[in-house]
């Protein structure tokens, strides 16, 4: 009888200790109706927020809620001098924790790390990095049959999501990252940034 409690109890505990969390898919504004979800053993429950800016204005602030695993817990951004998307989140260990927006991330420091940029037709002008931004990234993407290049700064969160992937939704979008000042040479044309920036986190974070 002893074995048999033992049995069903190692058999009843994954489920009895697995985490439930709230789960809210990627929204560009309001809040949308969060769900609950058991998710996978080592993972924590997380908000995630993204904020993009171009000029000095906002541009896009998109919020989500899901599993998530410890790496993906971080600070990261992606600068392409002209605009700066900043990634933030927010993790927990307690069962529907993450009912809280990730905090808005405001945008850091220079780290003294540079990068080629895009700037019209010239991608050989500089960006300087900020806070964690330590690659340099390049993107060609195919829009309206034309082949065309971002290049500028990535934290390591970005580039270990998406080295030499591919984005869904945009016809022959390829990244890849270096690391070194200036590693990213080249020149192309470039084209609207949110067309390329919101397929790319929703990449990395969301796939």
């Amino acid at each position: 009888m002893q074995i048999l409690v033992l049995i069903l109890g190692i058999g009843l505990l994954p489920k009895a200790c697995a985490l439930k969390c709230f789960e809210c898919p990627p929204e560009l504004s309001g809040s949308c109706i969060q769900t609950t979800k058991e998710c996978p053993s080592n993972t924590q429950c997380g908000s995630v927020r993204m904020t993009s800016y171009a000029g000095g204005s906002k541009m896009l602030d998109i919020k989500a809620k899901s599993c998530a695993a410890a790496e993906e817990c971080v600070q990261a951004s992606v600068n392409f001098g002209v605009s700066q998307t900043l990634l933030t989140s927010k993790c927990c260990t307690s069962n529907l924790c993450n009912s809280q927006d990730a905090p808005e991330a405001s945008i850091s420091s220079p780290n003294g790390k540079k990068c080629f940029q895009c700037d019209g037709n010239d991608c050989t002008k500089t960006v300087n990095c900020n806070g964690n931004e330590d690659h340099c990234i390049s993107a060609a993407v195919t829009a309206g049959g034309q082949k065309v290049t971002f290049k500028g700064c990535a934290s390591k969160l970005i580039c270990s999501g998406m080295q030499s992937a591919q984005i869904p939704g945009i016809g022959g979008a390829k990244m890849s990252c270096c690391q070194g000042d200036l590693c990213n040479s080249g020149s192309s044309t470039t084209v609207g940034l949110l067309l390329f920036v919101t397929p790319l986190i929703s990449l990395v974070l969301f796939s």
